[in-house]
């Protein structure tokens, strides 16, 4: 019998009402492992009446209570992160590295959160008026929703609920149905840390869990990660239903090489970030803008360290794992045809490579593409794989030009030994995260990961301090106590208080 990935809600696993299901693969073999159960409406409100139910008494729950329980989930994350990536290999095809990074990155979010007693305070002005004073506080907004991508199926939750469990919140989680079983991992751990049942729950499904969530009345926020599209669908919607929204979309990342940078560290940091978790990632390199005096000897260093990446089965010691669906590795290959017929160089060509794994796994090797012309799809389109594109620029003006003036910008970086560029680059740049010969800019935890133009819809960015204040809302009190040794009523109190 097929195993079946069930819902989470209100402290355990449960089938729900709809029949429907999808199936789960892995991408490295290329065949159906296990069936996901897909929600329906009613399946999402049995979870969001379970974490309105429980919202009363966490909400009330001690800080040092929260606080506990983020410890002792960090502890359990640390000490069994193994268990957790080997879920992240098997179903998103991951390498167990980069299973091993995505994790860490994650705890770092945790630990973000076990900070939550400082970061929740409020304020106090005193004397505002005669005997009158005010104070702010911050509480929680109640039961929040968060819709994550399949990419990072562990990280980018963390982004998201152990803020909102620690300031207070109720959590439903609706992961990607392509790689489910992280969650639940999650959950089970959250539990064993002593999370009150109902606080996290988690449902599995498709648009129709999506949209069920979205206009659920009770359902306060939402967070999201994926594409532009789906981003802006996830943004209109439910702030048309009266919710906070934090959408994170899409990307291209630039990488600007000067002339004068290290060519061996920007040709390390543009494989490395261009075929990273098979370039199935939002901060991708997915664009090396290489001045013209370099190119041919940047080109040739970066295709050099391509040889020596061997793609395969993410349990074997590989660099680099398959994609997550047969169709998204066609999807990605047939931007090679795109980029012949548009007039540019395919100088590694990923199709057909030897792979250390099943044959029908889902398998695209790291691929370059120079030359690229930037009216072609393979620039313009968001291409979420292991292609790299070269486009050739005559300066630091056409590079920061072409830049800017793209629809997305959520991450960039610049290669060069020239403090000045470097800092006029990061002044100048219309993008969130910015890298100077650092290929990945993501934030640590402490501060807030997110992009400008396209790559962000709504009113924060993930985690660190915007996190807190997205998962919050503040309340002014304003108060005055009349003292009868001025001439206040007589409350029977002595006069020394």
């Amino acid at each position: 019998m097929t195993e079946l990935v069930e819902h989470w809600i209100d402290g355990a696993l449960v089938s729900g009402e709809s029949p429907r299901t999808g199936p789960v693969y892995n991408p490295a073999r290329g065949i159906v492992q296990r069936e996901v159960r897909l929600a329906s409406t009613a399946d999402v409100d049995v979870a969001v009446q379970a974490a309105a139910r429980a919202f009363p008494a966490w909400r009330d729950a001690s800080i040092a209570k929260r606080q506990q329980v983020m410890f002792k989930f960090r502890e359990i994350l640390n000490a069994r992160s193994d268990e957790l990536g080997a879920i992240l290999t098997n179903e998103h095809g991951k390498v167990l590295s980069d299973a091993a990074g995505e994790i860490a990155r994650g705890l770092e979010v945790v630990e973000f959160a076990c900070a939550m007693p400082h970061l929740t305070k409020g304020d106090y002005s005193e004397n505002v008026s005669t005997g009158v004073d005010v104070t702010t506080v911050r509480q929680p907004l109640g039961v929040v929703g968060v819709i994550s991508p399949f990419n990072f199926p562990a990280m980018v939750p963390m982004w998201f609920f152990p803020i909102a469990i620690a300031a207070g919140n109720t959590v439903v989680l609706k992961p990607s149905e392509k790689d489910p079983s992280a969650a639940i991992w999650m959950a089970k751990a959250l539990q064993e840390a002593g999370l009150p049942d109902g606080v996290f729950n988690v449902v599995h499904g498709d648009k129709e869990a999506v949209d069920a969530l979205l206009e659920h009345p009770t359902v306060r926020s939402i967070s999201f990660v994926g594409s532009t599209p789906i981003a802006k669908y996830i943004y209109s919607t439910a702030a048309a239903n009266g919710k906070r929204v934090q959408a994170l979309g899409g990307a291209k990342n630039h990488m600007l090489v000067l002339p004068d940078a290290d060519l061996d560290l920007a040709a390390d940091a543009a494989v490395n970030a261009g075929f990273g978790s098979a370039g199935e990632r939002c901060m991708a390199v997915s664009v090396v803008l290489a001045v013209d005096s370099i190119a041919d000897e940047l080109v040739a260093k970066v295709a050099e360290r391509m040889a020596t990446l061997k793609t395969g089965d993410g349990t074997r010691g590989c660099d680099m794992g398959p994609l997550i669906t047969r169709e998204h590795r066609d999807k990605v290959a047939g931007y090679l045809d795109t980029a012949a017929a548009d007039g540019a160089s395919v100088v590694v060509d990923g199709r057909g490579i030897e792979v250390d794994g099943e044959p029908d796994g889902f398998w695209l090797g790291p691929t370059l593409i120079d030359r690229v012309p930037t009216e072609s799809a393979v620039y313009t389109e968001e291409i979420f794989g292991p292609v790299l594109s070269i486009v050739r620029v005559d300066g630091y003006e056409a590079g920061l030009d072409l830049i800017n003036a793209n629809r997305y910008g959520n991450g960039t970086a610049i290669f060069t030994n020239d403090g000045g560029a470097a800092r006029r680059f990061q002044r100048e740049v219309t993008v969130g995260m910015v890298g100077v010969n650092v290929p990945i800019p993501v934030p640590v935890a402490y501060h807030s990961f997110g992009g400008w133009k396209d790559s962000l819809f709504g009113d924060a960015k993930a985690y660190g301090p915007q996190g807190f204040s997205f998962f919050t809302q503040e309340k002014a009190i304003t108060t005055r106590w009349l003292d009868p040794s001025h001439g206040g009523i007589d409350l029977g109190f002595p006069q020394h208080r």
